[in-house]
């Protein structure tokens, strides 16, 4: 049977790069996609063909749809189709409210939203074409609950919550899968990046299970969603966060 391909925006760091790496084990095509961390997108490609796997890097900011359009066109070239998208490329900022200026909501929602939108425009037709898709968006915890200092990060991964569920409803008929995974106290750069020991020594007291979340939480979900066992599952939000949100 022919290998499925994944596309995979933001995969150069964090739950993108856990999910490339656990998608590319499992025997897909990987489509790498960094904008700023070329070196961390590398190592992750270099990793995957070091093990045998199958992979395409390709530099590509989410928010420009010439760029857009660019690296579903390579992907196209080097792999045929694309079966699997997962929106994940997203940005925050830690601030309150009043604080926060025009250019942060711009940033904020041309990544987490415009990207999303431009990405998912750009590959629906190969997937319609061929019948069959599967996506899978990333959200947050946030985005079901809005987080004090996150408020337009948490709006903007609200929208995707939305947008997750009315595509969802649109291309259900044509074998085209949909669905969110919402992380919540992951360990990522954007969690830890400038906080206190004592701070993350709090979260893991507030999460129930007792630990912060692996990429691997995520990457494992995101692989689940895209598998065949998830057939009958669209327009859904998965919690991945340990109870901390229940």
């Amino acid at each position: 049977m022919k290998k499925k391909t994944v596309l995979i925006t933001g995969s150069s760091r964090g739950i993108g790069a856990e999910m490339a790496k656990t998608f590319a084990e499992a025997g897909y095509n990987v489509v790498i996609n960094y904008n700023k961390s070329k070196e961390k997108g590398f190592a992750v490609y270099d990793e995957i063909i070091a093990k045998g796997g199958s992979a395409i890097i390709v530099k590509a900011d989410v928010r420009v749809k010439a760029e857009v359009e660019n690296m579903v066109n390579q992907s196209l070239k080097i792999f045929g189709k694309i079966d699997v998208l997962i929106n994940n490329a997203g940005i925050a900022v830690d601030k309150l409210f009043v604080d926060t200026v025009e250019s942060d909501f711009d940033d904020i929602f041309d990544t987490n939203i415009k990207g999303m939108y431009l990405t998912t425009r750009e590959i629906l037709p190969i997937m319609l074409k061929n019948e069959f898709g599967r996506i899978v968006n990333i959200s947050s915890i946030w985005g079901q609950t809005g987080g004090s200092l996150e408020s337009i990060y948490s709006a903007s991964k609200g929208a995707v919550i939305s947008l997750t569920k009315a595509l969802a409803k649109e291309y259900a008929l044509s074998n085209i899968r949909i669905n969110a995974i919402s992380p919540g106290a992951i360990k990522t750069d954007m969690l830890t990046a400038n906080r206190s020991d004592k701070y993350l020594a709090y979260v893991k007291k507030v999460v129930p299970i007792g630990r912060l979340g692996e990429p691997a939480d995520i990457a494992n979900m995101a692989l689940f969603l895209a598998s065949d066992k998830a057939e009958y599952i669209t327009g859904q939000v998965f919690a991945v966060n340990g109870g901390f949100y229940i």
